[in-house]
């Protein structure tokens, strides 16, 4: 299984949103500045997470986007099904017409299943932890600059 461009930014911007607000509504511009991420590629990525209930949208000078849920309960398998649809390691039609029983649709489906469990085991917060662990800085890696 291949995961896709969009798919990487899409968990890169969950993890942003927890990591550096809290889960708090986070502007797309701020998250694409910091994660190196085209912005508008990231809006088309906000929609698909907004159709998955994963991300909430605020307009105004205090919107942006926000989790659904909280960090402990979007799971990358979550992200992955999302933008990417089902986690299937191949096309499972039948290879053949014959009536005997299908060794490797058996043996790809299982391994499907595995590789969806591996990725559900793992949430936006277990990234966050990790991201602690490996001293990366929270909050603005920008800091402001105030002119009176």
């Amino acid at each position: 299984m291949k995961l896709s461009t969009k798919t990487r930014y899409g968990v890169r911007a969950l993890f942003d949103i927890a990591f550096h607000n809290q889960g708090r509504a986070t502007q797309a511009r701020d998250i694409a500045r910091r994660q190196d991420v085209p912005l508008r590629y990231l809006e088309q990525i906000f929609q698909e997470l907004r159709r998955a209930h994963l991300v909430e949208a605020k307009r105004g000078p205090r919107g942006g986007y926000s989790l659904a849920r909280a960090a402990e309960a979007i799971t990358l398998g979550d992200v992955v099904r999302a933008v990417q649809g089902p986690i299937d390691l191949i096309d499972l039609a039948p290879a053949s017409r014959a009536k005997k029983p299908a060794l490797w649709p058996n043996i790809w489906g299982e391994v499907a299943q595995k590789v969806s469990a591996a990725f559900d085991e793992v949430s936006i917060e277990d990234l966050c932890r990790r991201g602690e662990a490996l001293g990366i800085h929270r909050g603005d890696s920008q800091p402001h600059m105030y002119f009176i």
